[in-house]
């Protein structure tokens, strides 16, 4: 394999995706690559991954390198921080499994191919058991030490927005998170929910021509755009009250509220709006099971349990709901709507001469054009 190209380097992958352009090489530190990255990477088109890392994680069978082989996107796995020091925008020439900045070596490392991560998968699935093991070990612990999210009252901020009585939509830019948007497009637009991205998902509902009401999130990953299109944005904080987010919605001139909270932003998201009386909550994208928190390289999920716990009977996880139901238009319903709109014409044609006449004229020309 010889692949030549310009590169775009950065150590988060999803920083990354935002500005790499069709056919060029990505040079990423990603340890095991999760899907929602693989996802990206293949929607921008790109030519080749290059990681320092090892693309496939020694927790659990991430789906992420797989994904990038089956789509013809290739991946050359721990080059070492070697790689990192290639410059953005640079041409590199990679052969085989080793990568050259004019005509000078830079890193070697492992070509996977299907065959290789699918063995590299079934090898890490044998262990799984032990990691689901300590996962809950470490959920409860931190179950534990977060009680206060379900056991006390949570002071909340002075949102002008009005949640009492609405529907919330909540979305996260998780894996699929564009299908299951497109699936409930019309609920949107019917029941007017309000609109909460949680960080990147706020340019999510850019994507789909939707403004979001409210942002919450710690501000690393939503655009400049979504932040001065919002409404109002709630900054998540550290329980301590530390607020690294809050600098920069201020550098671009924006007001913001900050809650002190423990857990994921999604979390955060939730309860702002539970405890604001929503009267359902619908979340898109958000991480609700183990896989998706190893991908996040999270230990545990203790904060999303309470979470859940306390906000479950208004909440409707919408998350894969585009994989359950594909609507097809069936043939015979299509003959039927057309023989429907057929009736009423041919019984103008039976009633009308004019029309009786033209219908005659339309069959003979047909007739003398077949040769009849």
């Amino acid at each position: 394999m010889v692949v030549k190209g310009r590169v775009r380097v950065d150590r988060r992958t999803k920083k990354l995706i935002q500005r790499l352009q069709p056919n060029e090489i990505a040079i990423i530190s990603h340890s095991g690559i999760d899907k929602l990255a693989a996802q990206g990477l293949i929607g921008a088109r790109c030519k080749l991954v290059l990681n320092a890392e090892c693309s496939i994680s020694p927790d659990y069978p991430n789906e992420g390198p797989l994904m990038l082989v089956k789509a013809g996107v290739p991946v050359i796995d721990n080059l070492g921080p070697e790689i990192m020091s290639v410059p953005e925008g640079s041409e590199v020439e990679v052969i085989g499994d080793t990568v050259y900045v004019k005509n000078s070596f830079v890193a070697r490392g492992d070509f996977l191919d299907e065959e290789k991560v699918i063995t590299a998968m079934e090898a890490v699935r044998s262990r799984l058991g032990e990691v689901l093991t300590s996962f809950v070990d470490n959920t409860l612990a931190y179950a534990r030490s977060e009680i206060s999210l379900v056991a006390q009252e949570i002071p909340m901020p002075p949102l002008k927005t009005k949640l009492r009585g609405k529907h919330v939509l909540i979305v996260v830019r998780g894996f699929d998170y564009k299908e299951d948007l497109r699936a409930v497009k019309s609920y949107i637009n019917e029941m007017r929910p309000v609109l909460v991205g949680v960080d990147g998902g706020a340019d999510a509902l850019l994507e789909f021509g939707y403004r979001s009401d409210i942002v919450v999130g710690d501000m690393d990953s939503v655009s400049d755009t979504a932040l001065k299109q919002a409404r109002e944005i709630v900054v998540h904080a550290y329980p301590n009250g530390d607020a690294p987010g809050l600098k920069r919605v201020k550098e671009l001139g924006l007001s913001a509220f900050t809650l002190p909270l423990s857990g994921t932003s999604e979390d955060v998201a939730m309860l702002l709006a539970f405890e604001k009386g929503a009267g359902l909550i619908v979340a898109v994208g958000t991480h609700s099971n183990v896989l998706d928190f190893l991908e996040k390289g999270r230990r545990g999920m203790g904060s999303t349990f309470l979470v859940r716990l306390k906000v479950g009977s208004i909440l409707v996880d919408a998350k894969g709901v585009s994989r359950l139901y594909r609507n097809k238009v069936k043939g015979r319903y299509l003959a039927q709507v057309i023989a429907a709109a057929l009736l009423p014409f041919a019984a103008v044609a039976i009633i009308s001469p004019p029309i009786r006449q033209l219908m005659r004229l339309v069959f003979i020309q047909f007739r003398m054009f077949l040769g009849l």
